[in-house]
């Protein structure tokens, strides 16, 4: 983890502060954190059986492939954070709902929702009309139940996810990849 997003989290952490005074961006610095290659692996990889698969919706496992064809569509990138933002939170959502309460990766994937949590409060004022048509359609179909299912694996779910947000939040925040 970053120093100095370590440094604000256990300040806040002895303040009694919780995760969501951080700003968007921050939270999504402590996601790309926390959705490390040797942390997906290690929890979505190692701690499963081998080919062990999990039911989503098609529209969970956004890809950038996904995004790319959104942003041709002129989509506005606070919408596209959006969507991100419900995908992710849903494809957690459908792991965490599948592990027995004693499993080693149950702390790790209640971590991520927290900070999921924390950042649908960054988003928990925005309005139907704030987020272009298609990307509304999307979050509606998403949070329905009702699209068609896919099996996908769980590291391959968080691998989407940090793909994405990196893609969508790297500009954003200003994050420096050298």
């Amino acid at each position: 983890m970053h120093q100095g997003c370590a440094a604000v989290l256990c300040v806040l952490a002895v303040l009694g502060l919780e995760v969501a005074a951080l700003g968007e961006c921050e939270l999504a610095r402590l996601l790309q954190d926390k959705l490390r290659y040797e942390m997906r692996l290690q929890y979505m990889k190692h701690n499963f059986p081998i080919n062990y698969t999990v039911w989503v919706q098609h529209e969970e496992v956004l890809r950038t492939a996904n995004v790319t064809r959104l942003r041709d569509g002129k989509v506005s990138e606070a919408s596209l954070r959006y969507l991100w933002f419900h995908a992710c939170s849903q494809a957690v959502l459908h792991i965490v709902e599948v592990l027995p309460e004693k499993h080693p990766s149950r702390g790790y994937t209640q971590e991520l929702m927290q900070l999921l949590d924390a950042l649908g409060t960054e988003y928990s004022g925005y309005r139907q009309s704030d987020v272009d048509t298609v990307v509304a359609d999307l979050v509606k179909q998403l949070h329905s139940g009702e699209s068609r299912l896919k099996a996908v694996r769980p590291k391959a779910l968080l691998d989407n996810c940090l793909k994405v947000l990196r893609m969508l939040f790297g500009e954003h925040c200003r994050w420096d990849y050298a």
